[in-house]
């Protein structure tokens, strides 16, 4: 049995990332609104992103980890960028500086 962790974009520019082992039927599950909660809200979604596993704890591990980057993160990944991936994962900056005054410090 295969296992996916895939990902939504929903309305308003957000991510939704989840898990299934019924990719199709999820997805059409979520396309009609027939899970409550975050993509009820958040329709229409579009599938933009997913990978396969053999085993669903492979595939909720990797639900779990990409939950926790970042929207850069999220994007490379969707574009199969995995050189921006491995660059955000060092926590490198993208441009300028991060603080909201616009300095940056020695």
């Amino acid at each position: 049995m295969a296992f996916w962790t895939y990902m939504l974009h929903c309305a308003g520019g957000v991510f939704y990332v989840g898990h299934t082992d019924d990719l199709e039927r999820r997805v059409a599950l979520h396309e009609a609104g027939e899970i409550p909660g975050f993509t009820r809200d958040r329709g229409p979604v579009k599938l933009v992103w997913s990978e396969t596993f053999s085993q669903r704890i492979e595939a909720l591990e990797m639900e779990r980890r990409i939950k926790g980057w970042s929207r850069a993160k999220k994007m490379a990944l969707i574009r199969g960028d995995w050189d921006e991936i491995s660059r955000l994962s060092r926590g490198q900056k993208q441009n300028g500086p991060s603080t909201s005054s616009g300095r940056t410090y020695p």
